[in-house]
């Protein structure tokens, strides 16, 4: 009975209490996260949209002002022009190539393939598209120089690579130089790993030598055609001069530095040249 009465005071105590009022605040979502929180992002993202656009007008507005594509080289534009993306940058190989198949005597085609050839860095394939198109514009001073020079690069690029093969053909066989010589060195003999390692290295040599000496030779066949185009443009004969020199030329080398002196009489060098040419065996 006693259980009963306090069980009754109970019920009639919470019914009489009022109301408890429910607390204000965030509502939590039912997965942990905060909806108000991910509504914000959403706005945020929204708003993105325009501030995208506003920022392309700006920049947009920016590279106009900066002379970007006006072919000024000024601004942006010659920040960037060697990333070639405001440049159509010339044609690409394989176009070059199906317009030369299209047309292949036009010297054209020919002079759009080395560009895209030199533009990929590739001086051989440059190299021969300009040989073909002097074959064809036998007078064009401008490209027979350009080709000159790209010879010339060539055959300092193959100079660099020779002098590292030349070392690894000596490092191939290291014991070749502690060696006896006579009936000696016959009888102990040579290392069968060195000598195969040497015979590779050695090929790999000869091969560059020849291939230094054709560039040369190219690239002093150039300038020797350009001095018959220009015969009183005293820079040609000096860099032709100058190639034969390099090359080991030694004649045509003596005869271009005369040509210079004589066509440039009271050349600053002209006292450095006069002895070089007495060095040279003039």
């Amino acid at each position: 009975m006693a259980r009963a009465a306090v069980k009754a005071k109970q019920a009639e105590r919470a019914k009489s209490a009022p109301a408890k009022r429910r607390a204000h605040g965030r509502r939590h979502h039912a997965g942990g996260g905060n909806p108000n929180q991910q509504l914000f992002f959403t706005r945020l993202r929204r708003q993105a949209k325009y501030i995208y656009v506003l920022l392309a007008v700006l920049f947009a507005i920016t590279f106009a002002f900066l002379g970007v594509g006006s072919g000024t080289n000024g601004g942006l534009d010659q920040l960037f022009s060697n990333l070639n993306i405001f440049g159509s940058g010339g044609p690409s190989v394989s176009k070059a190539q199906k317009e030369l198949q299209k047309h292949p005597h036009d010297p054209k085609a020919y002079r759009d393939l080395a560009t895209a050839y030199e533009a990929k860095g590739d001086t051989a394939d440059a190299i021969s598209a300009l040989q073909q198109y002097t074959g064809l514009k036998q007078k064009d001073v401008k490209v027979w120089s350009e080709l000159a020079g790209l010879q010339a690069t060539q055959a300092q690029n193959y100079l660099a690579q020779y002098q590292n093969a030349y070392t690894a053909r000596q490092l191939a066989a290291p014991s070749e130089s502690f060696l006896p010589t006579g009936k000696l060195a016959t009888a102990i003999g040579k290392s069968p790993i060195e000598t195969a390692q040497a015979d590779v290295a050695q090929n790999t040599l000869s091969d560059l030598q020849n291939k230094v000496q054709l560039a040369y030779n190219g690239t002093i066949s150039s300038w020797q055609q350009l001095t018959r185009l220009q015969p009183k443009n005293a820079n040609v004969w000096f860099e032709l001069a100058q190639s034969a020199q390099t090359a080991g030329d030694t004649t045509t080398a003596v005869k271009a530095y005369k040509q210079f002196l004589k066509l440039n009489p009271g050349s600053a060098n002209e006292g450095q040249i006069k002895a070089l040419i007495k060095q040279l065996g003039g």
